[in-house]
């Protein structure tokens, strides 16, 4: 953690919604002036796209049927916790891109499912933004959960994120609903070994509950939408929230437990806005004073 070089990390494995969340900090960051180093986790991936597939294959041959983008062996913790590290202490630090498709990839003249080069931030910056799979990533070589000032986890209930990522890779990506189901169980030992035990070390948490019944994930013609939904936001430390504002503006919201609100699905951002703009006004306070004392 740092006054002068703050960092916030969004946490989250694939279709939970991080993207969505990005926005609202984007629009957070862009109506407050804060000038944010913003860092996307699927380019800490160890393989780009081809490689990748090349692996997997080359590991069912093998006989290795768990493996997955979620474990250690296929991303860059170390080069992770080292970008934490440098930007905590230096403000600095090495990043590239992930170019997902040809709408990415068509200014760099590259590939989709291609890496750009390395480089280094330019100029100066208010804070760094991560958002990926292993923002409080923590094993026996790294511990990524012990940089970030704010720590952000978001997590729908799993059969949630089952539909979500079965909606996503069939109807936008053009995978058969065989192959989704063979990924979301090829990956379910390093899920449970490396996506869950990060939301232990998050300081707020939200979750997304369907108020439909999605009791069979595999059969579903749709996402159950917003207005369909609850989120459950929990704080680790609740003293600094100021609860019955937050009641009073999210109508339909209530208290499950001292640390919990529970608020309509279609009040999420408007939720987060609520909750982590005067968590970035006292950052950029607090970083305001460490540069007065430099």
């Amino acid at each position: 953690m740092s006054e002068l070089h703050p960092i916030i990390a969004i946490t989250g494995s694939s279709g939970a919604g991080t993207t969505s969340v990005t926005r609202t900090f984007e629009n957070i960051f862009r109506r407050e002036a804060v000038k944010a180093a913003i860092v996307e986790g699927d380019s800490f991936h160890r393989y780009d796209r081809a490689e990748m597939r090349a692996r997997q294959k080359q590991a069912e041959a093998d006989g290795n049927r768990n493996f997955s983008h979620f474990g250690p062996e296929n991303n860059l913790f170390t080069d992770l916790e080292k970008l934490f590290r440098d930007y905590a202490a230096r403000g600095v630090g090495r990043y590239r891109k992930y170019l997902h498709d040809a709408g990415e990839a068509a200014p760099y003249g590259q590939e989709p499912g291609t890496f750009t080069p390395w480089t280094d931030f330019k100029g100066d910056t208010d804070l760094l933004f991560y958002e990926g799979l292993h923002g409080a990533v923590v094993t026996p070589e790294v511990d990524i959960a012990k940089y970030p000032d704010l720590l952000i986890g978001v997590v729908p209930v799993i059969n949630l994120e089952w539909i979500q990522k079965l909606w996503r890779d069939k109807h936008v990506r053009g995978y058969s609903a065989e192959a989704v189901t063979d990924t979301i169980l090829r990956r379910m030992p390093d899920y449970v070994h490396y996506i869950c035990p990060q939301f232990t070390h998050t300081h707020v948490n939200f979750q997304r509950v369907p108020m439909v019944d999605t009791s069979n994930p595999f059969i579903a013609r749709d996402i159950p939408s917003a207005g369909e939904s609850m989120v459950v936001i929990r704080f680790a430390n609740p003293k600094s929230i100021d609860f019955p504002y937050l009641l009073s503006m999210l109508d339909g919201s209530f208290m499950s437990r001292a640390n919990t609100i529970v608020v309509r699905g279609g009040h999420m951002e408007l939720a987060m806005q609520l909750i982590f703009t005067p968590f970035i006004w006292r950052m950029m306070e607090r970083r305001k004073r460490a540069l007065g004392a430099l």
